[in-house]
């Protein structure tokens, strides 16, 4: 205990003897055994609080990193300037009266000015035939992964 030797605690056994007196030893025994159970207590004590502490500064430290994480992720939803269709649509149109709307769709173009519309171009597809010999499934199986490989 504490880097001494049998001699050592018997020799200060020895001298508490003396010096205490067979009365006063036995108390002052329990004194001592107190006051190391109040010492061990105390570490614990500071070993659970230091613990504790060090277990709070790594959380603290992950939700500062969710924190940056939602920062960032609100500046770039500040970033879209409109995210909603129907204001963008309700801004573009600018709509004043009915009746103006109903006089600006109405009204016919001159005919100086027309339209030309691009025919519809149409795309022919076609398929390749495969021919189907009487086989079974492995050699068909063969031929396909031969065929993939190309």
């Amino acid at each position: 205990m504490f880097g001494m030797g049998f001699t050592e605690i018997l020799f200060i056994a020895i001298v508490a003897i003396i010096f205490l007196g067979p009365d006063k030893l036995p108390e002052a025994m329990v004194n001592i055994a107190k006051f190391i159970k109040n010492i061990k207590n105390v570490i614990g004590d500071a070993k659970n609080a230091l613990n504790e502490e060090v277990n709070l500064e790594e959380l603290k430290r992950e939700a500062l990193g969710y924190k940056e994480q939602l920062d960032k992720a609100n500046e770039e939803l500040r970033g879209f300037k409109n995210i909603n269709p129907i204001n963008e649509l309700k801004e573009s149109a600018n709509l004043g009266s009915v009746k103006e709307n109903f006089e600006r769709i109405t009204q016919r173009p001159p005919e100086s000015v027309t339209t030309q519309v691009e025919p519809k171009q149409s795309k022919e597809i076609t398929f390749k035939k495969k021919k189907v010999k009487e086989t079974n499934i492995e050699e068909v199986k063969k031929e396909n992964k031969k065929s993939d490989e190309k």
